[in-house]
């Protein structure tokens, strides 16, 4: 099972994570998070990822020349687009991309694979009409049950207790874990990280 982590705010805690079986650690570029990185963090974090770690820069709803000046100066591999950016505007950059939807019963995750069908795969993760992820919340998996031609990457509530079953139900491409791999929001418990990836590859 293919393992993203997101939301590091510090060097060496992501450098820690990066050692551990992980295939990609999450840069979060949205100031109104409590794991915001800004760009001179972000270059530093990079800087100490071993090779093969797909580096993410997460933007919410960003304009796109803030997007820019972080790409001219943080040499990420993929962007996730967590806010409510059509797809024009995610394909822009010419580069692999990630579009997240916020899941309830309404989200056509079809329809939404058709429009994004640019995208390298759709994040799903739970509704939460305040906060763009990192909830900690999950939602009921058994909407993610669905036939598309995009890589499904599962996210929200998801743990070292939740992480099998989601997979098992959803069987998605990769999980995408924050808050549930944390000792305080922005800070990597290496031991639950070792649990979750252990978890997750049962």
């Amino acid at each position: 099972m293919r393992i993203k982590i997101c939301g590091f705010t510090s060097v060496d805690n992501a450098n820690q994570a990066a050692m551990l079986d992980i295939d990609a650690i999450g840069l979060v570029f949205y100031d109104k998070s409590p794991r915001y990185v800004n760009v001179g963090t972000a270059i530093d974090i990079v800087n100490v990822l071993p090779p093969f770690v797909n580096r993410v820069g997460l933007f919410v709803n960003s304009d796109s020349n803030f997007i820019d000046k972080v790409l001219c100066k943080v040499p990420l591999d993929t962007l996730q687009f967590h806010g409510d950016e059509p797809a024009h505007e995610c394909a822009q950059y010419t580069m692999p991309f990630i579009k997240a939807l916020h899941m309830n019963v309404q989200t056509n995750i079809k329809k939404m694979a058709d429009e994004y069908h640019q995208a390298s795969g759709l994040l799903l993760d739970v509704f939460n009409k305040d906060i763009y992820g990192g909830t900690g919340e999950n939602f009921d998996w058994r909407l993610a049950r669905v036939d598309i031609n995009l890589p499904i990457i599962l996210a929200g509530g998801l743990n070292s207790n939740t992480v099998d079953n989601a997979i098992n139900q959803v069987h998605p491409y990769a999980v995408d874990v924050s808050s549930g791999v944390e000792s305080e929001k922005g800070i990597k418990d290496i031991n639950k990280i070792k649990q979750f990836i252990q978890k997750a590859n049962l």
